[in-house]
């Protein structure tokens, strides 16, 4: 198969696509301070798709906003290629999220008002650039979301809506995804397909996805699991099986 070409940007493929170091989040103050990340150093390799797992309260979603720039850290650096994200206003880290980072969520996060072709393409317009028709064909053929490019999201249903997030994830060909429980709000046959489509775009494309779930069977489409407890990792796994992530689960009282 013929793939659209899939350009890396910025920094060289030897740096990790994202790393963190030392990275703490502490809410409150005092004796009401809560430490939602107590010091995490941990590195996502490129072309790999990593999940993150741990019990509820572990910091997962604490750790992918902050090392997404979605929200800052307390303290410590995080890194997307070899750009330490702390070191930019609030416009850089804009242009980063726009140019350089897929996001994929439990929600969807799709425009009401907006067709379904349009939520897509929405990074490329807010960027001012021109769509890839060849590279978003590409996508609309492998999510089988091309009968669907002129319904709103209320015409959709929930797998369809988020394979729509997915294709809006990839239109900018970003360095990196992350994807915070993205198969949360899915039935079982609609979830294999979306990570079976996250699975394909790693192995083809190259793509570096970072998953934050609960789901030892989500994990299992991963190359590597990282468990995370109390804001601290504890724990990695290589060639995760759902059998394989559930036992490791269990040790950490998920």
């Amino acid at each position: 198969m013929v793939l659209p070409s899939q350009t890396l940007t910025g920094d060289t493929r030897a740096a990790p696509a994202a790393h963190s170091v030392d990275l703490r989040k502490t809410y409150g103050a005092g004796q009401a301070a809560v430490h939602a990340l107590a010091g995490i150093t941990v590195a996502f390799e490129r072309g790999r798709f990593t999940a993150v797992m741990g019990p509820s309260g572990s910091g997962k979603s604490t750790l992918m906003h902050c090392m997404a720039g979605l929200d800052r850290p307390t303290s410590g650096q995080s890194f997307v290629g070899d750009l330490d994200i702390g070191k930019l206003d609030d416009a850089g880290l804009t242009k980063l999220r726009r140019d350089r980072i897929g996001f994929v969520f439990q929600s969807f996060n799709l425009i009401p008002t907006l067709t379904a072709a349009e939520n897509i393409t929405l990074p490329v317009a807010l960027a001012g650039a021109k769509v890839d028709q060849e590279w978003l064909g590409y996508l609309v053929k492998q999510l089988g979301i091309g009968d669907r490019l002129a319904h709103r999201p209320s015409e959709l249903s929930g797998g369809q809506q988020q394979r729509v997030a997915c294709a809006r994830a990839l239109i900018n060909k970003p360095d990196l995804i992350f994807a915070d429980e993205p198969t949360g709000n899915l039935d079982s046959n609609a979830s294999a397909d979306l990570l079976a489509f996250l699975r394909r775009s790693v192995q083809e494309l190259g793509q570096s996805i970072v998953m934050v779930t609960h789901d030892p069977r989500g994990a299992g489409y991963a190359d590597r699991v990282v468990f995370l407890a109390d804001g601290t990792v504890v724990g990695d796994l290589e060639r995760p099986t759902a059998d394989t992530v559930l036992e490791r689960m269990r040790t950490l009282g998920a």
